[in-house]
């Protein structure tokens, strides 16, 4: 069944019944994709680049971090040519925005498996994990905290006991505490992003309602009082379950600007 989603999507042989989408929102994605690449000429023809698919997840799905913006490319790019191309934006899309559980786990997994070797190990958890961690003025090693929460993570995740996470120990551990699933840094838009993309989609507004509302007034833009989620809110969670009382880990000063999920099946 997947060599044959694979299959399609290589060949641009797909409906809207091959993806979790509506036949409006698969159309309006589709609308989308070719206003976003009408201006785009040789190799980029017909298809996004690195920098029109970061702006995508910035401006509509607030993501900041350029790591994980990247490895999200990487996820949609199935023929690894470094562009996204009509069928990889839909079949991405449909797992990014309505994907089952097992599609979420394997996504988040290709994520943070920064070199592709079917493994997330210690160094790659450190290079996603830096930057999550309050520095203490009193710290002779800043980074003793974040190699401190990688032996927690370890602790909680490695389940053969080899000092790093195969897809069998990372979807096991999501599959008991789903709050694992964005361990690493958040690669899934928020439920309020995904609520608001797919209702505008579903609109099925025609090949110029793009140019004026989505490009030009950008609707789902975050606003000036509504700035993007740092990464490590949402590393702050994962801490506290790890080990809530021993590792500080950066947060928001207010409660109320915490991107919270809800429950995964919400989003099945």
């Amino acid at each position: 069944m997947r060599k044959d989603k694979e299959r399609k999507q290589n060949q641009s042989e797909y409906c809207w019944q091959d993806t979790h989408f509506c036949k409006e929102e698969f159309d309006s994605l589709n609308n989308m994709f070719q206003l976003l690449t009408k201006n785009n000429m040789h190799a980029r023809a017909h298809k996004l680049d690195r920098t029109q698919f970061r702006d995508v997840l910035h401006s509509i799905f607030h993501m900041t971090d350029d790591i994980i913006m990247d490895r999200v490319l990487r996820a949609f790019d199935k023929d690894s040519d470094s562009y996204v191309n009509q069928s990889e934006w839909v079949f991405g899309m449909s797992v990014f925005l309505k994907g089952t559980l097992e599609e979420r786990m394997e996504f988040c997994f290709q994520v943070y498996d920064l070199n592709t070797d079917g493994f997330i190990s210690r160094e790659e958890m450190f290079h996603l994990l830096k930057n999550c961690l309050i520095k203490q003025p009193s710290e002779e090693d800043p980074e003793e905290g974040t190699k401190e929460l990688i032996e927690l993570t370890l602790k909680k995740m490695d389940l053969d006991h080899d000092s790093r996470l195969s897809f069998m120990d990372f979807s096991t551990s999501v599959k008991e505490e789903p709050l694992l699933l964005e361990t690493f840094g958040p690669c899934l838009p928020p439920p309020a992003s995904i609520a608001s993309f797919l209702e505008y989609c579903a609109k099925a507004p025609d090949y110029q309602d793009y140019e004026s509302q989505f490009v030009m007034s950008s609707p789902m833009s975050p606003s000036s009082s509504q700035s993007s989620v740092p990464l490590v809110w949402t590393h702050s969670r994962v801490a506290r379950l790890v080990q809530p009382s021993k590792v500080p880990v950066a947060g928001p000063s207010h409660s109320n600007q915490t991107r919270k999920r809800q429950p995964l099946e919400q989003h099945k």
